[in-house]
């Protein structure tokens, strides 16, 4: 179970990385059933980032993978090809989705969107880190 105390461990860790790259991000958690926590949107971060990275924590929790590993996974003639269409649209194949795991099983995740795939999910990975 992840908790908003956790979340909010989680987004500052996310939140102090995107500082320092100088990238504000949204900054999204998500618990084992892929419901919202929490969500930051940084000073001057995207407006329509705000749905991506929500939607980029659901995805990452309802395969329990990387949005990264996802999307390279759903190109054409790869085996996820077209996933993105499923769930009613909810599904994003942009890097910035890490699954978050305790004791070995993942109980939730981490969605950032605001910069380059290679930002977010460096963002992404330094909440993962304060989990």
């Amino acid at each position: 179970m992840i908790t908003l105390k956790d979340a909010q461990r989680v987004i500052a860790a996310a939140q102090k990385k995107a500082e320092e790259i100088g990238q504000p991000m949204n900054i999204a958690v998500v618990d084992q059933g892929g419901n919202l926590i929490a969500h930051v949107r940084m000073d001057e971060a995207w407006i329509g980032s705000i749905d991506i990275s929500i939607k980029k924590a659901f995805t990452s929790r309802a395969f329990n993978i990387s949005t990264k590993d996802l999307g390279e996974n759903a190109q054409p003639n790869q085996q996820f090809f077209g996933i993105h269409a499923s769930n009613d649209g909810k599904i994003m194949i942009f890097a910035g989705g890490i699954p978050l795991s305790k004791d070995g099983k993942v109980v939730g995740a981490i969605g950032i969107s605001g910069g380059s795939g290679e930002q977010d999910h460096a963002v992404a990975q330094a909440g993962v880190a304060g989990f």
